[in-house]
């Protein structure tokens, strides 16, 4: 799967929530990004395999993450310009600061 094969699948699974699609159908979108097989090499060296199923994993993830980036970046530019009494930075300065809360 090519990277904006990975971020549109991102997109939709954003879509997907947005559209009130249940968490199930998002969870099977997104697990389609994820490698089922994974190569590695023959040792007994437990960090050598894991290290190379995290860089098998990286692609993937990086461009999920990349792809959830641009489409926040496209709505927070569109929502800024209608004018907004609170800033895209602000609604997230207060989204941190709850969720920091409820952490205590």
């Amino acid at each position: 799967m090519t990277e904006n094969e990975i971020k549109l699948k991102a997109i939709a699974a954003l879509t997907a929530v947005r559209g009130g699609v249940e968490a199930s159908y998002v969870s099977d979108l997104l697990s389609e990004v994820i490698p089922t097989q994974f190569v590695v090499p023959v040792t007994r060296d437990p960090a050598r395999i894991g290290l190379s199923v995290l860089e098998q994993l990286s692609g993937p993830l990086g461009a999920l993450v990349s792809g959830f980036i641009l489409a926040f970046d496209v709505v927070a530019d569109a929502y800024d310009q209608t004018q907004p009494t609170d800033s895209t930075e602000a609604i997230l300065q207060q989204l941190a600061l709850d969720l920091a809360s409820d952490d205590s």
